[in-house]
């Protein structure tokens, strides 16, 4: 129980910030185009979505051995949450920008300002694009965290995702502007923290390491890399940076 729990949430929180962008532009091009195209271009892409989760998803979940699967995919989870805490950390010490949901908002609006209306590729391919590319995050999440959850693994991954994506794509609908008030900032340093461990864990499995308390230990882990990253955060502001 507590293992799926823990599939499911991880990717739901990493499904969850990723959404979060993609919704953002989808928003932009809907609002200033009107929502045919934009929605056109956003089905493509989960159509495409879809079947890379179906296809690869299930390939590799039946084809590479338990071991090596932990091993190669908990590295790059750990490199992947690793990514997003470094930024974090990053964003924490004052040393670059907290991400701006309006302003990746107006960047797209002026994207689009001048584009011609009628067949509105334009605003197809924009969605597309945005959607597909950060949907690919979320595909690598749902594929990584539920192939190395041993078995039934990647359906509660891919529920975790699903449920991730509607949950945003919803409060889109109901708000109908970008989503500024979401703590993205704060879910990445989360989703950073929880993904560096869980890839620790299967990555150090993979090597054929036993944990003491097995899937407790990743509640080990995440304290040591949240306790590694306040120190990091602390150890950058004495530094005084000077980069905006």
């Amino acid at each position: 129980m507590y293992a799926q729990l823990l599939t499911f949430g991880a990717a739901f929180l990493g499904s969850a910030v990723e959404s979060v962008e993609a919704l953002t532009i989808v928003l932009a091009v809907g609002l200033t185009r009107g929502w045919r195209s934009p929605l056109y271009g956003t089905v493509v892409a989960l159509v495409a979505l879809a079947i890379l989760v179906l296809v690869f998803g299930q390939l590799i979940v039946t084809r590479v051995p338990e071991l090596t699967l932990k091993l190669i995919i908990g590295t790059l989870i750990v490199l992947f949450g690793l990514r997003w805490l470094h930024k974090a950390i990053l964003r924490s010490a004052g040393v670059i920008a907290m991400h701006d949901e309006n302003k990746s908002y107006e960047e797209t609006l002026k994207e689009l300002h001048g584009s011609v209306l009628r067949q509105d590729w334009v605003a197809f391919v924009i969605a597309l694009k945005g959607v597909f590319l950060e949907g690919m995050e979320v595909v690598f999440i749902v594929v990584a965290v539920g192939g190395t959850s041993g078995s039934g693994g990647l359906p509660i991954a891919v529920a975790g995702g699903l449920l991730a994506m509607i949950v945003i794509a919803v409060t889109g609908v109901i708000v109908r502007k970008p989503l500024a008030q979401v703590p993205e900032n704060t879910l990445k340093y989360a989703v950073g923290v929880v993904l560096a461990s869980i890839g620790t864990f299967w990555a150090a499995e993979g090597m054929g390491a036993t944990w003491p308390l097995d899937l407790a230990s990743v509640l080990g882990l995440a304290a040591i890399y949240f306790g590694a990253s306040r120190v990091a955060v602390m150890m950058i502001r004495r530094r005084k940076p000077v980069m905006a």
